[in-house]
């Protein structure tokens, strides 16, 4: 059985034996973390995107969307942050099972998360080059905690969303596609000319075809109207 069908399979059970929002619930072992795994993300979605679908159910703090090292391409699963734990829990029995451009996503508690390893080497860097100064919390706390948004901290996203001021869901849409490839005049004259003739010819052949279909329906009408006669004549 996979995990999807399982966290299903133990919700609804729960629900029959009214363990929901208590101490006997399945949940109640990562109330002291605020972090959820999303799996199974189609692709092509960026971080304004998963935040935009995780946010349904709770304020979110931080996000680590898990790219190639190489083309930076989404490998499909990403590390959310709520800003209260307790929004772990409502993500996690509405979200799994739920279907997201034809895919099938998968939203699980994480107990203990860690920091990607190139954000654990600057924390450590940080730490040890007195960098905590005098924050009695940066320097006695374990290098696992940093600042909202860490993951991203000065790294270009692949969309304009910005953690720290939230996204408008009333505004107006942008499009951030990049604007239409503009033809030169060699183009104008060389592919494109091409491209005109043939469409010309395309076309030119098209008429033809119907005004040979139309012959052969006027010719089948007339000797139809032909036979007709000939046979009223002889009667």
């Amino acid at each position: 059985m996979n995990v999807i069908a399982e966290i299903q399979r133990i919700n609804e059970l729960e629900l029959e034996k009214g363990l929901t929002h208590t101490s006997g619930s399945w949940h109640t072992k990562y109330k002291d973390s605020a972090w959820v795994y999303a799996g199974n993300l189609p692709n092509n979605l960026t971080e304004g995107d998963v935040i935009c679908i995780l946010s349904q159910y709770g304020e979110i703090e931080d996000i680590h969307l898990v790219r190639d090292s190489d083309s930076g391409k989404s490998k499909g699963f990403a590390f959310v942050k709520y800003e209260d734990s307790r929004s772990c829990v409502l993500a996690v029995d509405n979200l799994t099972g739920s279907q997201v451009l034809e895919r099938t996503l998968r939203v699980d508690h994480v107990e203990k998360y860690r920091l990607p390893k190139h954000v654990q080497e600057k924390e450590e860097e940080r730490l040890k080059g007195g960098g905590g100064g005098d924050n009695d919390e940066g320097v006695g706390a374990s290098s696992n905690l940093a600042e909202a948004g860490h993951a991203y901290k000065d790294q270009e996203l692949a969309s304009s969303f910005n953690i720290q001021s939230g996204q408008d869901l009333f505004a107006a849409p942008v499009d951030e596609r990049k604007e239409p490839e503009q033809f030169s005049e060699e183009d104008e004259t060389g592919g494109n000319k091409e491209e005109r003739k043939r469409r010309k010819e395309l076309r030119a052949q098209k008429r033809k075809e119907k005004e040979v279909h139309r012959r052969r329906k006027e010719e089948r009408k007339r000797g139809k109207h032909d036979r007709r006669k000939s046979s009223h004549d002889r009667r």
